[in-house]
């Protein structure tokens, strides 16, 4: 068993790295002066894993959308009970969920740590699926795609995804269609889990109020080491150009919703990684609270308290969006785009560069005082292939006016935008 001490000179803190014999990376960040533990058990896979193929084919397979997170669902219920079921024993929170490139298993505890760990383990490590139960998580989840094909603040993001995107199966719910979720069958869930749920394709993180012998003790007892199973993922032929610039749809909101992003070159998860630090404090000199646009957009009326920002980067995508309400979304858009152009021609003002890295630094650092967000971001960085979560904070710190300036001119220029509206019926 290969053990490294990880350490943070800028925060004062370490983790420890375990190559566990099972073949399992295991992440394990105790945290003095908290009560809660907060543990992830995650597999790199998500709803764009949908074409793939490992040493043992020749072709690529293709896969129902939203078999991932259909798979999540069904992990839930063993042979012996339900783990909802199990948890309440102990009690403990637990979630789990799916996102474009990973699922996750999770639970957070304030005693009985040891129980709860044993459980989310055993529960992953042992799927079970029958043709009966697989048939009834269909009319589950069907049930949860036709909420979510009404919720306008999901449908105004995948109706911009389905905008910037031609064939990157980022643009499909994460759930799947109903017609789609028709297809998958117990056959289809055992092959898709003994490919993404090998132990090399997943890692364990643990945070906050624990001892990692304990970890390691039920990590050894729990888990057998399985084939060592290597997987290639298709890239998607995805041009640079978008597929429509508007795109607006009708539901029951009272005040329109919108999404406006830009579409950003493809990259790997690492390089993309590196691209979100750099577009988030890019966003922010933009159009954040603190910009000059901000607030002339806000005075003006047509922007409120609900506009926000997001970088949604992984393997293969990458997209800066601004979002919120606004009686009149074309405008914003514009005058969004407008300074976008400006600020490349004319360059980034340097003390609005600095306030805005300083302000992201800040809040990266925040994001280390809780158990949850050091967890997830040790899932994050791992399967980004960095060597440590504090790789983060030396990308804030080292970046320059200079590297801003060119994510400005690639991942934000306005030939590659477009602009999702949803209008009140």
């Amino acid at each position: 068993m290969n053990k490294t001490v990880v350490s943070s000179p800028a925060l004062g803190e370490q983790f420890l790295r375990v190559e566990h014999p099972s073949g399992l990376t295991i992440l394990l960040c105790p945290m003095e002066g908290f009560s809660t533990a907060y543990a992830m058990f995650a597999a790199k896979v998500g709803s764009i894993d949908t074409t793939f193929k490992t040493q043992h084919e020749e072709d690529f397979v293709e896969v129902p959308a939203g078999i991932a997170h259909f798979l999540e669902h069904k992990m839930f219920e063993c042979e012996d009970g339900d783990a909802f079921a199990k948890y309440a024993k102990t009690g403990a929170s637990a979630n789990a969920f799916t996102s474009f490139d990973r699922t996750a298993y999770l639970f957070s505890c304030t005693d009985h740590f040891k129980e709860s760990l044993e459980i989310l383990l055993d529960f992953v490590s042992r799927p079970y699926f029958t043709p009966e139960t697989v048939q009834k998580e269909q009319g589950i989840i069907g049930q949860e795609i036709r909420m979510y094909d009404d919720d306008p603040g999901w449908r105004s993001l995948f109706n911009l995804l389905g905008a910037l995107y031609h064939n990157n199966p980022v643009k499909l719910d994460i759930a799947g269609t109903t017609e789609s979720i028709a297809q998958i069958s117990s056959d289809l869930l055992y092959r898709c889990y003994h490919t993404f749920y090998s132990l090399g394709n997943m890692v364990l993180t643990v945070a906050g109020n624990f001892q990692p012998e304990v970890v390691l003790e039920a990590a050894g007892r729990i888990l057998k080491k399985g084939e060592d199973i290597r997987i290639q993922w298709r890239k998607a032929e995805e041009p640079r150009e978008i597929t429509a610039p508007y795109v607006e749809q009708s539901l029951s909101v009272s005040t329109p919703l919108f999404q406006m992003g830009f579409k950003g070159p493809a990259g790997d998860s690492r390089e993309n990684l590196r691209r979100q630090v750099a577009d988030e404090i890019l966003l922010e000199v933009l159009c954040g609270e603190s910009s000059p646009l901000y607030r002339t957009l806000y005075d003006s009326g047509l922007i409120n308290g609900t506009f926000e920002y997001e970088v949604l980067a992984g393997r293969d995508y990458l997209c800066c969006m601004y979002g919120g309400e606004s009686r009149e979304p074309k405008k914003v858009y514009e005058a969004i785009c407008q300074e976008a152009k400006r600020m490349a021609a004319e360059g980034i003002d340097p003390e609005a560069f600095r306030r805005c890295k300083k302000a992201t630094y800040g809040r990266y650092i925040g994001m280390f005082s809780r158990v949850d967000s050091v967890a997830s971001l040790m899932v994050l960085c791992h399967f980004a292939g960095l060597d440590s979560m504090y790789d983060l904070l030396d990308m804030a710190k080292e970046l320059t006016l200079e590297d801003l300036e060119t994510r400005l001119r690639e991942d934000m220029d306005p030939r590659y935008s477009a602009l999702s509206v949803v209008n009140p019926v």
